[in-house]
């Protein structure tokens, strides 16, 4: 099964998406649902996809629960709950017993929208982080170079957890990329429980002037740091369509890990999420 780690769906005429508000993020302030994806990923030549949070509202993650019911092709949620909710752990099961809830495969939140870059670390998102992963599911980590430490001292706080860390990090390219980025991916890496997404890396870069070639040096980075078991694709789509279409965000990244062999192409176009979300589906 050839899947794509990491896509989403939002409708800004029916719920307000505070990071979306820029200027320059206008074209993708539309409407996108399963309709719109549908095509893209017969026309890609990828079986399944891996919803993932847009926004910090639990109704977003009961409404992406519905959707992937009603969507064969999605196979996995990763949604939002608030991880300082003392009651988080109803709220989860409440969740798992909802339609849809058996694709409920993590919890995400936008830590590098927090002002404090040691949220992760706070006691109260700590114990929420206990809660999450004693539902078995997975964490995803969206973070940038300034908050990777945490993440870090986090992923080594519960070793027998799951953490996804979104976008490799979101190295900056752009600026050409940073040694503090390279030497915290590696150690992040370091932690046998963590994966990375090879996603969002076209929108790191500088939007119109991007390749496959520009962005490898960076998939290579983490490839060498998480080794091939642990490294999945992901479009980011429709964020992705800042930089470009949906074929070329995935012709890119394919590109990229067959640079570094046929089989880190396989296992990064399936088997690790797999893995890394314990998805129940047909390999």
């Amino acid at each position: 099964m050839i899947i794509d780690g990491h896509q989403h769906f939002w409708d800004p005429a029916r719920a307000d998406y505070p990071w979306m508000e820029a200027d320059e993020l206008a074209p993708i302030r539309r409407a996108f649902g399963p309709g719109d994806l549908a095509p893209l990923l017969k026309a890609n030549g990828i079986d399944a996809s891996i919803l993932v949070q847009c926004r910090s509202a639990l109704e977003e993650t009961e409404e992406f629960l519905r959707i992937a019911d009603a969507t064969p092709s999605v196979v996995g949620v990763v949604g939002w709950a608030d991880l300082t909710d003392g009651a988080l752990d109803e709220t989860l099961h409440r969740l798992r017993a909802s339609p849809g809830g058996d694709k409920l495969v993590g919890i995400r939140h936008q830590v590098h929208d927090e002002s404090d870059p040691d949220w992760l670390l706070r006691e109260d998102v700590q114990r929420g982080l206990t809660a999450v992963f004693a539902r078995d599911l997975a964490y995803d980590l969206l973070v940038r170079t300034r908050e990777l430490p945490s993440a870090i001292a986090t992923a080594q706080a519960f070793p027998q957890a799951r953490f996804v860390l979104d976008h490799a990090g979101k190295p900056p390219i752009a600026d050409g990329g940073s040694d503090e980025w390279a030497d915290r991916i590696k150690a992040l890496a370091a932690c046998g429980n963590v994966w990375c997404k090879i996603s969002g890396l076209a929108t790191e870069a500088a939007w119109g002037d991007w390749d496959a070639e520009r962005l490898f040096p960076f998939v290579q980075h983490v490839a060498t740091c998480f080794g091939e078991d642990r490294l999945i694709f992901g479009s980011d789509w429709p964020v992705c369509l800042l930089a470009g279409s949906y074929g070329e965000i995935k012709g890119a990244l394919e590109a990229c890990l067959m640079k570094l062999g046929p089989q880190v192409r396989e296992k990064a176009f399936g088997v690790n999420a797999m893995a890394a979300y314990r998805l129940a589906v047909a390999s």
